[in-house]
């Protein structure tokens, strides 16, 4: 008898196991589509909560208004931006499109510093003295490669505009989360405390909290400052497509790659077509842009935490080679809470081996 209900008793507690197996990953199917911009949404909302305090503050202290407030200004700080970059990169398709079919596109010649470029000098100013020379026949020459290029940037293009409408949806997820962020942060805590099974649930909240900031001002913040201000130069010097350039250092300061990488070729361009003077005080300019993460990071990132800068910066790097931009954030918060779940364990075993 007691076989029988022991048998019973398994094959039932078997069921409802499945069950709420096949129920969470019906739900995780259900949500996977929101993973992403949810994850961002609590990022921003975790790094501009400060600033989201100031403008509760200077409204009065409605909670409610400051969010609208705070979601309308976020959209239009995204969207800005992202229309004059647009406008920029669309602008110069249409008047290299229109000045190539009527034959008056021209290319300036490169200068003969171009051949001393490491590795592939040689080889640029072969193609780019062609290619002044005679454009339509350079194209006709690497019509294979071209087209491939063409491909790229197009599908870059649309990959842009799915990355924007998913932060525009992430910036509404944010006011969401900052108009209720103490029911957000007692979740919060309820979840590191039941994950930890230790009373250490608010430290860990802080500590994902700081790690969230540090990386925002840290990486992003000094990824924006070094677009920001290339973007004035090159429209100072009147760089064609300074919209597309800008997005390329912004995506190479984030992977903590030198904008210079960028901004080289865009001084090479700068000296073939402008005065040795402001093409000599721009390159300068560009190389104080690019160094300037230098003295930038110390200032920003681990500021105000205990977790050594290094663990920050290292799970930063990790977490976007594994999985992207948000890699940025997810790999220093775990970085950093491996870090202090190591120290407590081996500070706990101090205390046992002096007993």
């Amino acid at each position: 008898m007691k076989s029988a209900d022991f048998t019973n008793n398994t094959i039932e507690a078997a069921i409802r196991l499945g069950l709420l197996l096949m129920l969470a990953a019906w739900c995780f199917n259900i949500v996977t589509p929101f993973i992403v911009p949810v994850m961002w949404g609590v990022i921003i909302a975790v790094a501009i909560f400060p600033l989201f305090l100031k403008l509760k503050a200077s409204l009065g202290g409605n909670n409610k208004l400051a969010a609208i407030v705070y979601t309308l200004l976020a959209l239009a700080l995204l969207i800005t931006p992202t229309v004059m970059i647009s406008n920029s990169v669309i602008d110069t398709s249409s008047i290299i499109s229109e000045r190539y079919e009527q034959g008056s596109l021209e290319i300036p010649p490169p200068n003969e510093s171009v051949k001393e470029w490491p590795v592939i000098g040689e080889k640029t100013h072969a193609v780019w003295l062609q290619a002044s020379d005679n454009l339509e026949a350079t194209l006709n020459k690497y019509e294979a490669e071209t087209k491939k290029v063409g491909k790229t940037i197009v599908a870059s293009a649309a990959g842009a505009a799915g990355t924007i409408l998913q932060f525009v949806l992430s910036i509404i997820i944010s006011g969401i989360l900052v108009a209720n962020s103490s029911g957000a942060h007692k979740v919060t805590i309820q979840i590191f405390t039941r994950l930890t099974n230790t009373e250490s649930g608010v430290a860990f909240a802080n500590l994902s909290r700081d790690t969230i900031r540090s990386v925002a001002q840290g990486v992003l913040g000094v990824a924006i400052i070094q677009a920001t201000l290339s973007a004035l130069g090159m429209m100072v010097m009147d760089v064609p497509a300074w919209g597309l350039w800008t997005v390329l250092i912004l995506v190479f300061a984030i992977a903590q790659l030198p904008p210079i990488l960028i901004l080289g070729f865009v001084s090479a361009y700068v000296f073939s077509v402008a005065e040795t003077t402001p093409a000599v005080i721009f390159l300068i300019y560009c190389i104080v842009v690019s160094s300037s993460d230098a003295f930038l990071k110390p200032l920003f990132l681990g500021r105000g935490m205990e977790i050594p800068m290094i663990i920050i910066l290292l799970g930063a790097i990790g977490g976007m080679m594994m999985s992207g931009i948000i890699g940025l954030f997810v790999g220093a918060i775990v970085l950093a809470l491996g870090y202090e779940l190591f120290m407590t364990w081996l500070g706990k075993n101090e205390v046992v081996s002096e007993a």
